[in-house]
């Protein structure tokens, strides 16, 4: 029985169309990603910035991990 806002959820979803990945804490949008740096600029804003990102257990990634950017590192013929 511990204090659930002690131990935030985030979840980064996977990538839309665009590349972009939704980040969630619960049923909150804290904001939409194209980028590594833009989950850790969403977490700053939100107080969050002393979670190391890429292998904090706080982060769920969702239809691939922090590397996973389909929409800015894969481009067509």
């Amino acid at each position: 029985m511990g204090n659930p806002t002690q131990h935030p959820h985030i979840v980064v979803h996977p990538p839309a169309l665009d590349g972009s990945r939704r980040v969630t804490e619960g049923d909150i949008v804290l904001g939409i990603a194209s980028h590594l740096d833009d989950v850790v600029e969403i977490l700053r804003l939100t107080d969050l910035d002393r979670v190391e990102v890429e292998e904090s257990d706080l982060i769920e990634w969702q239809g691939g991990g922090p590397d996973d950017w389909p929409g800015l590192s894969e481009h067509g013929p």
